[in-house]
């Protein structure tokens, strides 16, 4: 009994917090500063991951040469800095990749 009890309030607990956003749509008014602030949020969690995946290797901070996310990465990022173009930076940025890993 204490298990179909543990699932009912788990399946309470999951899915409460995704019903609840399409419950109050539409009857809330969201702040135009903190709406203005919820747009950099995709932005943030994108290089918080990208940043973390190409730093840490095997735990540790790889800052050299070896690291061939992080060349990666740097080389997509200049390539932002000048062009501008999706296309471009993500070309750039598995090119650079492939050829540090074949090279290094």
């Amino acid at each position: 009994m204490d298990e179909w009890l543990l699932i009912a309030a788990m399946s309470v607990l999951t899915f409460t917090p995704r019903y609840l956003p399409f419950g109050l749509a539409g009857k809330v008014k969201i702040p135009p500063f903190l709406e203005r602030a919820l747009t950099f949020v995709p932005i943030a969690v994108l290089t918080s991951i990208i940043t973390q995946s190409s730093l840490i290797r095997e735990g540790e901070m790889a800052l050299n040469l070896g690291n061939h996310h992080l060349l990666a990465v740097l080389s997509a990022f200049v390539t932002a800095l000048i062009s501008r173009r999706l296309f471009v930076i993500v070309t750039v940025g598995l090119i650079t990749f492939l050829v540090a890993k074949w090279l290094l």
